[in-house]
């Protein structure tokens, strides 16, 4: 089975969030079923540095103000195809955003430019290798099912992956004869939405199947309240939309020979955590408490992650015995109410405003528990790695949180079966209860060790998953020859 992947990040080469985790790890559990999965990105400057045994695909002629060709190559493992277009990704900094955090002006014709790549080498294939599936991500890649359904027969059956609906890609009606769209299309059936051209609808629409990084989110997204104004738009679609959960990388997240921790374990858990705990405290500048829980928070610093809930819930926090260290960068006022809280407790509370894969390893690691409080979360990875690291999870009871987390509810202690903590509603109250739950178990270090034991044995990889996706391209393309 051959599949391309369009996407607009793949970690570590381009990351902002959990689109570039899934996009890089998946292809490997694909390619461990046999599948042959190639990723077609932009070539921003760092992606196009890290390539290996480059190719020439050759040129795709003018595009959007500037000349446009594809190169192969691999990086970390993958196998790349790269839009070369300088004119569109010679840029700085984050993919989407100028230095001021304002979105590029020219983002519909830059993303609208991978996608009629896509729609080439899906129609026409490269070095003799032609895609039975693509598989586009998110709004950046949503026009790519559009463009292939205009494109004419024979063209490879497509799937779409939300992996997060408040980000749509929106832009003025007016592009549409620039980033050539079907004016037919135009309608609330269509690509319109809002009298705006929709991305993310329009890959909804027009791709053969629709998935969602969690079973969870996936209902969610069928409802008002989560689904951003396209939850009708998915209800039509419910017969070809599905939940697949996200796993995360088990090579790259693995506590037995993970670079960036103080000691590494497999099986026995709690000196190395202790170790890791003692390196963790003092890379934040805190003197060491052994008999109290660690929580951490690794996250963008913003109101969909709820962490305003967790400035108010603070107090009673530190109150309780517990101490905090925060990896994160975000909103300008969220970030400097937490670095206040650091100056006001700075015995207790520590934070990094920032980014670093380095230290999000080593918190992981040394953390007794990591704090998810999400507001919506579609799958969320910060917490697979916390289980996978013995860092307990605490979280908010929605999308692929529900899913990936078992509370520690009475029942589940006595069963032996509680990976963490899980809340609703999403509240201050709420999660401060949930941090107290907390604290009370590290009291009993007998208990906590037991769920520490449950929560490293617990699978969080992308097997299981991986061979849902299989199996999804596999009838999809079955479909598809039957009716060609």
């Amino acid at each position: 089975m051959n599949v391309l992947f369009v996407a607009s990040e793949c970690a570590p080469l381009v990351k902002t969030g959990g689109l570039g985790d899934v996009v890089a790890a998946l292809p490997r559990a694909l390619a461990r079923l046999g599948a042959d999965v190639r990723i077609l990105l932009p070539a921003y400057p760092g992606v196009r540095e890290a390539l290996e045994g480059r190719q020439e695909l050759g040129p795709l002629g003018e595009m959007f103000g500037g000349s446009a060709r594809l190169i192969a190559g691999t990086a970390q493992g993958l196998r790349l195809i790269l839009l070369d277009a300088p004119h569109l990704f010679d840029r700085p900094g984050n993919p989407y955003t100028d230095a001021d955090g304002e979105g590029w002006p020219d983002n519909d014709r830059r993303y609208a430019a991978l996608c009629q790549a896509a729609r080439e080498v899906a129609l026409g294939g490269i070095n003799g290798w032609t895609p039975d599936i693509v598989h586009a991500h998110d709004w950046q890649a949503g026009l790519v099912p559009l463009y292939l359904k205009f494109a004419g027969p024979p063209a490879p059956a497509t799937v779409l992956t939300i992996h997060n609906i408040a980000f749509q890609g929106l832009f003025d009606k007016s592009r549409i004869g620039l980033l050539g769209l079907p004016p037919s299309e135009f309608t609330m059936r269509g690509y319109e939405f809002f009298d705006q051209v929709g991305f993310l609808k329009a890959g909804i629409v027009y791709a053969d199947r629709v998935t969602t990084v969690s079973p969870t989110y996936a209902r969610e997204l069928l409802s008002p309240a989560y689904g951003m104004g396209l939850e009708g738009v998915l209800a039509a679609r419910a017969g070809d939309f599905k939940g697949i959960l996200n796993g995360i990388d088990l090579e790259a997240w693995n506590p037995g020979d993970d670079p960036h921790i103080a000691r590494h374990f497999h099986g026995s858990v709690t000196r190395a955590k202790a170790a890791n705990k003692a390196a963790l405290e003092a890379a934040f500048g805190l003197e060491p408490a052994p008999e109290r829980p660690l929580f951490c928070v690794i996250s963008r610093l913003t109101w969909q992650k709820g962490l305003d809930l967790l400035l108010d819930a603070l107090p009673a926090l530190v109150a309780g015995g517990g101490r905090l260290v925060v990896l994160g960068t975000g909103e300008r006022p969220m970030e400097q109410a937490f670095q206040r809280a650091a100056r006001q407790h700075p015995a207790d509370v520590a934070v990094r405003i920032g980014y670093s894969e380095p230290l999000s390893h080593l918190m992981q690691a040394g953390a007794d528990a990591i704090l998810v409080p999400s507001r919506f979360e579609p799958c969320g990875l910060t917490q697979l790695y916390g289980l996978r690291y013995g860092t307990l999870p605490v979280v908010a009871r929605t999308g692929g949180l529900a899913d990936t987390i078992i509370d520690a509810n009475d029942a589940a202690l006595k069963a032996g079966a509680a990976t963490g903590f899980q809340f609703a509603p999403v509240t201050v109250s709420a999660l401060s209860l949930a941090i107290q739950r907390a604290i009370a178990i590290y009291g009993d270090r007998q208990a906590w060790r037991r769920m520490v034991r449950r929560a490293v044995a617990h699978p969080v990889g992308w097997d299981q998953s991986a061979r849902d996706y299989l199996d999804l391209y596999t009838d999809l393309h079955s479909t598809r020859e039957a009716s060609a």
